[in-house]
């Protein structure tokens, strides 16, 4: 994968899927912008695995949940680097809590990080991104598991599917492909949290290759999509999963 002179965002880069995306993206000769809310050494240290192997990138700070923020995330971008060409919306929450247990507030701030955040990313991307350009938004196959306790979340990521689906023709115009991406259980910090291990076991069970998925699987998928052999792939949901469902 060839990425010179490409410049892309990649939401929640600190960590898990979203660091090893910027990594791979970086390796390619990309330009990354990595986006952190909090972590900020976290942030610096994806800068430097970038950098060490010969590529360019920065760290810049946004909540996305904050609509003004995600605008000065793109505006930080285009000021340093004059363009954008991928858009990775990789940043969102999740926490499992039976319907019984769910509050107001982590209701909205699951909306407010994993939708709203995406929606509006997208539309400065609608604003400012250079035409033949990629959008890759991030689903869960746990949607269609049916499985306790993951209500807020799975129904945050069924609205992110849709909106993949609505904006493909809205981009179409413009030579930019959308798609999502669902990955299932992947060995990051975010799945791991909270759970047994009898728990994480049962989950390496329900795949085809009795394994946890991890960072670089999903990466994978991302260098597809980026790629130019992707083109004609657009509006759709992939689920990358090693079989879960």
């Amino acid at each position: 994968m060839n990425m010179q002179d490409k410049v892309a965002i990649v939401t929640g880069a600190s960590r898990g899927i979203g660091r090893q995306i910027a990594i791979r993206l970086g390796q390619a000769g990309a330009r990354v912008v990595v986006n952190y809310s909090s972590n900020m050494a976290k942030a610096l240290e994806v800068v430097d695995s970038i950098r060490q192997a010969g590529g360019e990138a920065v760290a810049v700070r946004a909540d996305i949940a904050n609509v003004q923020e995600i605008e000065s995330l793109f505006a930080e971008t285009l000021s340093r680097f004059g363009r954008l060409d991928m858009l990775i919306n990789n940043a969102g929450i999740m926490e499992c809590v039976p319907l019984a247990e769910v509050t107001e507030e982590l209701y909205d701030r699951h909306f407010a990080v994993n939708v709203k955040g995406t929606y509006f990313a997208c539309q400065q991307a609608m604003k400012h991104m250079t035409g033949g350009g990629t959008i890759i938004n991030f689903s869960t196959s746990v949607s269609g598991a049916m499985l306790p306790a993951y209500s807020v979340y799975a129904a945050t990521k069924g609205a992110v599917e849709q909106i993949t689906r609505q904006l493909a023709k809205e981009f179409g115009p413009k030579d930019i492909t959308i798609n999502c991406i669902a990955p299932g259980q992947v060995s990051t910090e975010l799945f791991l949290s909270g759970k047994s291990a009898e728990l994480v076991d049962s989950y390496r069970r329900m795949n085809a290759f009795g394994r946890l998925g991890e960072p670089e699987d999903i990466a994978d998928a991302v260098e597809l999509l980026v790629s130019g052999k992707a083109r004609w792939i657009t509006g759709q949901t992939i689920r990358v999963n090693g079989g879960f469902n």
